[in-house]
């Protein structure tokens, strides 16, 4: 019985004899197959109304009308939709997670939409970078398409069916910005005003700040995740080719609101029906109660940067931050402590910029002070420097 995701954001829902098939072709198929009855395929896009109303309609008994328009027809070989038909069947799209599958699917089929019976050995690096630069204005949009591309033609290199990857060599755009707002405390502070400990929000907001996890990790985390007081888990990111587990303590903080407040069985995060969030639903849902709290410029990802920002203020190095947020890599870490040293040696090397002096080194009036011979043996001794007063 599968999950389908509602497309309002709502949450998930599983119906009673929906089944899934996948062809040869990776076409997948829904179909209401009830004992005693004929399979019925179920045409309308999972987790819409119009599915919804096919499938009570099919309980009942009615037959489902055909579709309308023209049956979709297999890309002929040697075609761009040919090409994408051989790589949903491959190994390497196979094994993706099931929310990275329907996200480039959908950029692939857009691209079929209007290039799919072109051919697939003449695309060359113009054209990919003039479809990139036809989303400039959203970066992130235009980066997921070349990211597409990529993978579908390395796919083709690998098993001999292209002889280069056009998209290889066309560059990222640089996205706007720093991407979401990440909070202050004063923010936090403000939401915890709003809602106080033993809601739901406030137990939201102490589970994304005290873990530093993301929120396809949050609508997950639950009882069976903590054990003498530490929290366990792999990540939902990448868990299916690269994954990584995590162990954090659990913080006195979040401890004090988990007691306070009524949480589910396995996940702490329900919805009104009981029913553990999916990560869209909960990003939906918790960006009602930012705007409820009247913070309307955050948002569930900014949670995750204040909490990555506030560990590296208190002296977090760049291999505690990985351990913390189970980043990979340094680069992301540098970041955040990178941006924290700036502050502290902002701090303390501001007072040198004061033409009273007062600094470090600096006499009464701001004359710096001989080195004595002790302190730099191998250098020259200064000459003596003051500031020219206006």
């Amino acid at each position: 019985m599968p999950t389908f995701r509602m497309r309002d954001g709502s949450g998930s829902i599983r119906l009673k004899h929906v089944i899934e098939d996948t062809d040869r072709h990776g076409n997948v198929r829904v179909y209401l197959r009830r004992p005693g009855h004929l399979k019925v395929r179920l045409r309308s896009q999972p987790g819409t109304e119009d599915f919804l109303a096919e499938y009570r309609a099919a309980m009942m008994g009615a037959t489902p009308r055909a579709p309308t328009g023209p049956l979709e027809r297999r890309g002929s070989k040697g075609s761009f939709k040919w090409l994408c038909e051989q790589y949903y069947v491959s190994a390497e799209y196979q094994r993706l997670s099931g929310r990275t599958k329907y996200v480039r699917r959908g950029i692939l089929d857009r691209i079929c939409k209007k290039n799919g019976s072109k051919p697939y050995a003449l695309m060359e690096p113009r054209h990919v970078r003039r479809m990139r630069d036809k989303m400039a204005d959203r970066p992130e949009a235009a980066n997921g398409f070349v990211k597409a591309l990529r993978q579908v033609y390395a796919f083709a290199v690998e098993y001999e069916l292209a002889q280069r990857n056009p998209a290889r060599d066309v560059p990222y755009l640089k996205a706007k910005g720093d991407g979401f707002h990440s909070w202050t405390m004063e923010e936090v502070r403000q939401f915890e005003g709003h809602h106080p400990i033993g809601s739901k929000p406030r137990l939201a907001l102490a589970l994304m700040l005290y873990t530093g996890q993301r929120r396809s990790d949050i609508v997950r985390l639950g009882p069976q995740h903590i054990k003498d007081g530490w929290i366990t888990l792999t990540q939902a990111k990448n868990r299916d080719r690269k994954p990584v587990t995590l162990s954090i303590p659990v913080l006195a903080e979040l401890k004090a609101v988990l007691d306070a407040t009524p949480t589910g069985n396995l996940a702490f995060l329900v919805t009104a029906f009981g029913k553990p969030f999916t990560s869209n639903g909960f990003g939906n849902w918790f960006r009602k109660q930012c705007d409820e709290a009247g913070l309307k410029h955050c948002s569930a990802p900014g949670l995750r940067k204040a909490g990555a920002a506030l560990a590296a203020e208190n002296g977090a190095t760049e291999r505690q931050l990985m351990a913390i947020f189970g980043w990979t890599t340094m680069k992301e870490a540098s970041r955040y402590t990178n941006a924290a040293r700036q502050k502290v040696l902002a701090a303390t090397g501001m007072k040198l910029l004061s033409r009273d002096g007062g600094g470090p080194g600096r006499g009464k009036r701001g004359v710096a002070k001989r080195d004595t011979p002790h302190s730099s043996p191998s250098l020259k001794r200064p000459r003596r420097t003051q500031w020219r007063q206006s």
